[in-house]
C-alpha cells in the first residue's frame, strides 16, 4: 500500500545537465558567443530559468551577467550592462549568450545554471574566459612568411623528386636501348 501511495519517493530525482566549453580564448575588442546547452528529463517548463554569473580571476567579485525567465531580463548596472545579449533557443535546449566588446577585465569564469522545474538540481556549467590582446601586424607578417616559406620548400622538394625520377627513367631506358643494340 505504501508503494501505491508514495511511488514518486522511490524514483531518483532527475537533474538538469548543463554543457559548456571548459575554456575559451578570445581577442580583446571582439564579440564572443558563450555557448551553453542543457538536457532535462522533464519537458521544457514555462518556469524554466537561466542564470549566467561571472567570477573574476582574482576572485574579488561575483557578478550577475544575465537572467532569463520566459524572456531575457535587463541587468542592473555593472561591467556587463549593455554588453550581453541573449542568443539562445529554449526549444533547442540552447541558452547561450553573446558578450560584446570583450575587455581584459572580462578574464574569469562564467557560470551557466538552468532550472527546469521539477528538474532544478544539477551541475552548473563553467566556462573560463581568457581575453588576449590583438595580434600585431609583425606577428601576422612573421606567420605569413613562415607558412609561405614552408609551401615554397615543399614545392622545391617535390620538383626535385620529380626531376630525379624522370632522369632515372631516361637513364634506365637508355641502358635498355644499349643492351638491345648489343644483342
Amino acid at each position: 500500500l505504501t508503494l501505491a501511495v508514495f511511488p514518486a519517493a522511490l524514483w531518483p530525482v532527475a537533474a538538469v545537465e548543463v554543457h559548456t566549453s571548459k575554456q575559451v580564448d578570445a581577442v580583446n575588442g571582439t564579440n564572443l558567443r558563450l555557448k551553453c546547452t542543457f538536457s532535462s528529463s522533464s519537458p521544457i517548463s514555462q518556469h524554466l530559468s537561466v542564470t549566467w554569473n561571472f567570477q573574476s580571476e582574482d576572485l574579488s567579485s561575483h557578478e550577475p551577467v544575465f537572467y532569463y525567465l520566459k524572456e531575457p531580463y535587463k541587468l542592473p548596472p555593472g561591467r556587463f550592462k549593455e554588453r550581453v545579449t541573449w542568443d539562445g533557443n529554449i526549444e533547442r535546449n540552447d541558452v547561450s549568450i553573446i558578450i560584446w566588446n570583450l575587455q581584459p577585465t572580462d578574464n574569469g569564469t562564467f557560470t551557466c545554471q538552468v532550472k527546469n522545474p521539477p528538474d532544478v538540481n544539477g551541475k552548473i556549467g563553467e566556462v573560463r574566459l581568457r581575453v588576449v590582446q590583438k595580434v600585431h601586424f609583425s606577428e601576422i607578417h612573421f606567420l605569413a612568411v613562415a607558412i609561405g616559406s614552408a609551401c615554397v620548400l615543399m614545392i622545391v622538394v617535390v620538383t626535385v623528386v620529380i626531376i630525379c625520377r624522370h632522369r632515372r627513367k631516361k637513364a634506365q631506358e637508355k641502358r635498355i636501348e644499349v643492351a638491345d643494340t648489343e644483342l
